[in-house]
């Protein structure tokens, strides 16, 4: 099999060239457009997930031999979360490639996070059924560079330090609320506000209802923490 040549080219950025190429053309093919005699990409991330996982979980444990599994738990999710998948993606174009159905395209599917952290995977998914754990664990570490030394000490997510910190104080969950929505339907944003008990409050907006969240919660845990 062929692959043309915005396939040809991604493999470069990739850095990894394809012994079956119907293994790359697979990685890229979005649910949308899939059919009866073309297979989607959705199996291939099942696997490409749980690869990406073992590799960032032996990376840890050798870059810091005295972490304890607390403080590696949050590093690790910080590294495979969606959001830095979705980056990682972005670094390399996979947007550019990616093939998708029409109503996907017209809601600017090559740039949703969701589908693209979704499609990095199925690519390491391809990678590792095509040439095995080592060169796809290569490729896995060489994409994710520095991000893998550089994972703050404390990396949990925003969510998580809130709710710890409303723990600690004998507080119910923090509450969150969407009380805007603004744009098009195909890009919309959405406005969050995160509540305490004590009535402190903080909003914020973003492209997804996930990523708004976090914003919220990020920025009531730095007013907070300005008091303390």
């Amino acid at each position: 099999m062929k692959l043309a040549g915005e396939l040809k080219s991604f493999q470069d950025r990739l850095g990894y060239e394809f012994v079956r190429p119907e293994l790359l053309v697979e990685a890229v093919t979005h649910s949308s457009v899939s059919t009866a005699n073309r297979d989607d990409n959705q199996r291939l991330e099942f696997l490409g997930d749980r690869v990406l996982g073992l590799v960032m979980a032996e990376a840890l444990l050798v870059s810091d031999d005295k972490a304890s599994e607390g403080q590696l738990a949050p590093r690790f999710n910080a590294l495979v979360r969606k959001e830095t998948c979705a980056d990682v993606a972005r670094e390399i174009n996979l947007g550019a490639v990616l093939r998708l159905g029409r109503s996907e395209m017209l809601s600017g599917g090559r740039r949703k996070q969701a589908l693209l952290g979704d499609a990095i995977e199925a690519v390491i998914a391809a990678v590792y059924l095509d040439a095995g754990f080592e060169p796809a664990r290569e490729m896995i570490l060489r994409l994710w560079g520095k991000r893998v030394h550089e994972v703050e000490e404390d990396a949990r997510d925003a969510k998580t330090a809130l709710q710890e910190w409303a723990q600690a104080r004998k507080q119910q969950p923090p509450e969150y609320v969407e009380t805007a929505r603004s744009g098009p339907d195909h890009a919309p944003v959405f406005t969050i506000t995160v509540r305490l008990d004590t009535g402190e409050s903080e909003a914020a907006s973003a492209g997804s209802k996930r990523q708004a969240e976090q914003a919220a919660a990020a920025a009531l845990l730095a007013k907070l923490e300005s008091r303390s």
